[in-house]
């Protein structure tokens, strides 16, 4: 039993490193995009690289680096604006994060800085919580370091590489993303939440600085979650005993 045990975990453990492995790489090649549209927008390479150390979420850097583009240096508050708005997601995630991580303050320090999309949504699709916490910090250290190298690779080479859409990279973390939510539709609830997030978002994207579009889209999260809206879409009935147990 103990050794049936014992490899069962060895497995979950592979599992979870798989998992949070192919987010990595998938992620980190969009930090070539990344480095070469910021020192197309007038950031030295230096800048560019200390943007990925310090700010490290990726939406935020090219919300910056795009509004930045667009006014140059008048437009340095719009951008840091819109870099903060699209931020503010991530004190959501620290918030559900903050069991997973560990109890002691040095680690909720720590992880701070790695609470990102990518590690958060690998941390919740485990269900096991040892698993939920090598799954962020595994993808979330493993982004740190391939972001900010892929970072320094673009902004060195971008000339070179050309527009990194031709490579399919703008698509990179995107489809990594979709591919850990995809398993999670599997009820009426999160596909309406997801549709009506999406359509939101997408309404929205023309009319209101960078940043808003995202934080009113997950407002329909939330109403969907607090007043429970299709919550019980052929969810097995649990009898009072089996609730109990």
């Amino acid at each position: 039993m103990f050794i049936e045990s014992n490899v069962t975990s060895v497995t979950a453990d592979r599992e979870v490193w798989r998992e949070a492995t192919g987010v990595v790489i998938a992620t980190s090649a969009y930090g070539v995009s990344f480095g070469a549209l910021a020192v197309a927008s007038g950031l030295d390479v230096w800048q560019t690289c200390v943007l990925s150390l310090l700010m490290f979420t990726g939406g935020s850097q090219f919300a910056f680096v795009g509004v930045f583009a667009a006014g140059g240096v008048a437009a340095l508050p719009s951008a840091i604006a819109s870099a903060v708005l699209l931020g503010v997601r991530n004190v959501a995630y620290g918030m559900r994060m903050s069991s997973v991580v560990g109890t002691t303050p040095a680690r909720r320090v720590a992880a701070a800085h790695f609470t990102i999309d990518e590690s958060t949504a690998v941390a919740v699709s485990q269900n096991d919580p040892r698993l939920r916490r090598v799954g962020f910090w595994v993808t979330g250290i493993g982004i740190f370091l391939g972001w900010n190298v892929t970072t320094l690779v673009g902004a060195l080479v971008g000339d070179i590489l050309g527009d990194p859409k031709t490579w399919g990279l703008d698509a990179a973390a995107a489809a990594a993303f979709l591919a850990l939510l995809w398993p999670r539709l599997r009820r009426r609830q999160p596909i309406a939440v997801g549709i009506a997030a999406a359509v939101v978002a997408a309404a929205l994207t023309p009319a209101l600085m960078p940043g808003l579009p995202v934080l009113v889209a997950a407002l329909v999260a939330i109403l969907v979650g607090w007043f429970d809206w299709l919550g019980h879409d052929g969810a097995p009935s649990t009898s009072a005993p089996e609730a109990i147990r």
